[in-house]
């Protein structure tokens, strides 16, 4: 088993091809839920995950409901900047779900609200809003993956 990325009606093609392609580097399914802000043709989308994306493990999802419904025992955690808890407090175990928001508006108010218990956020300093979501679905990923000790990479 392995990690889940799941991005939301995600905007701009560069910052899901460089998810795309730490997906790729760590054996992490990327979820991607419609619609989506470009193009999977897009060559900024297939430039940033360069030769990467056939190594992809690569689902789309009409809604994320939908996405719910196929993994019933998911552990669905969601980046936000108004979380209480830091993502670095919560035990990760193999198998769960990292739901990222668009950039522009990070994830919607029902989703946040249907998961407020599992509800994470990287610490900052309050001169920015938030980091870059590649940048914060690596973080994020990398502390999972630290705390199964890096299982199945070298």
């Amino acid at each position: 088993m392995a990690f889940h990325i799941i991005l939301v009606e995600p905007e701009i093609p560069a910052n899901t091809g460089n998810i795309s392609r730490t997906c790729a580097a760590t054996g992490t399914c990327l979820h991607l839920v419609r619609p989506l802000g470009f193009s999977t043709d897009d060559k900024a989308l297939k430039r940033a995950g360069l030769d990467y994306w056939p190594s992809v493990k690569l689902e789309y999802h009409d809604s994320f409901a939908d996405l719910k419904r196929l993994y019933p025992d998911g552990r669905f955690f969601c980046a936000t900047t108004k979380a209480q808890k830091w993502y670095s407090d919560i035990e990760f175990r193999d198998g769960d779900f990292f739901v990222f928001g668009k950039e522009t508006a990070g994830l919607p108010k029902e989703i946040l609200e249907e998961h407020k218990d599992t509800c994470i956020k990287i610490p900052i300093n309050g001169e920015v809003r938030s980091l870059n979501l590649s940048n914060s679905a690596a973080i994020i990923l990398y502390e999972g993956l630290r705390q199964l000790q890096f299982k199945g990479l070298t």
